[in-house]
């Protein structure tokens, strides 16, 4: 088994952390990883993006040109992900950001308002949980419980406080996504 994910939106949304989380959630379950950040010279505001590789075996290359998952944050991400996305394949969108549908038949697109989910729990920022918790739902390798283990392992010790906001985003990104999905 081998699942590639690519997470993209804009410098400030958490997007290089929230691939993060996923990588070490996978790697602290006994999985091989990788997780290229990318991000445009802007940083906060440009366009980020990150790559994640989980594989039961040893992975030949992290590069990721046709993932099977991705979330996209904002408009310009669902543009370019969603013709890259391989087909059959899972894209997590948020709805907050997004004013259109899929313009692909052969994927399936979840919409959830990360951003509005993420307002109703107190923190903006927790957009990227939201979002990490939907894409669970396409993700088998991995369990909201691994997720919230790695933030608890991995979180630096001055946000711990803010984990059990990061619990709430991920169960309520996780719970919407199932509700948005066809059936």
């Amino acid at each position: 088994m081998q699942t590639e994910i690519i997470i993209a939106g804009f410098g400030g949304q958490g997007v290089l952390f929230g691939g993060q989380v996923l990588a070490f959630a996978a790697m602290d379950t006994g999985r091989e990883v990788t997780w290229i950040p990318s991000y445009g010279p802007e940083m906060r505001g440009g366009t980020a993006n990150c790559t994640v590789v989980i594989a039961d075996d040893e992975i030949g290359s992290p590069l990721v040109k046709s993932p099977s998952l991705a979330i996209a944050l904002n408009l310009p991400s669902f543009d370019k992900y969603e013709p890259a996305l391989r087909a059959g394949g899972t894209l997590i969108v948020n709805q907050s950001m997004v004013d259109r549908g899929p313009r692909r038949d052969d994927i399936q697109v979840v919409l959830v308002p990360c951003s509005q989910i993420a307002e109703q729990i107190g923190d903006r920022r927790l957009l990227n949980m939201v979002a990490v918790g939907a894409l669970l739902t396409a993700l088998p390798e991995l369990q909201v419980p691994d997720v919230e283990r790695a933030l608890q392992a991995h979180l630096p010790e001055r946000h711990k406080r803010l984990l059990p906001m990061n619990y709430e985003a991920l169960k309520r990104g996780y719970s919407a996504a199932l509700a948005a999905a066809p059936h």
